[in-house]
């Protein structure tokens, strides 16, 4: 089973110009797992979305992701 580290990784290069700046941290505590986002600055608007609906739905995956495996999941896009 995928990591939740690696769908984000794999969603949000497959939505950016420059894939090559995509960086995501996960840091884990007991049952919380916190993914910080790193995209390049001409791909945050297209990782944030109109409205922020694109990343409010990736988010909406990694929660689902992280459910199934009894944790909680927070991503922030820094």
């Amino acid at each position: 089973m995928a990591s939740m580290k690696e769908l984000v990784e794999f969603i949000v290069k497959s939505l950016v110009n420059d894939p090559s700046q995509v960086y995501v941290s996960e840091i884990n505590g007991e049952n919380l797992v916190i993914l910080e986002l790193r995209v390049g600055p001409e791909d945050m608007g297209r990782v944030i979305g109109k409205d922020g609906r694109t990343v409010n739905a990736i988010r909406t995956l990694v929660k689902v992701l992280a459910a199934k495996q009894g944790k909680r999941v927070t991503l922030e896009l820094l």
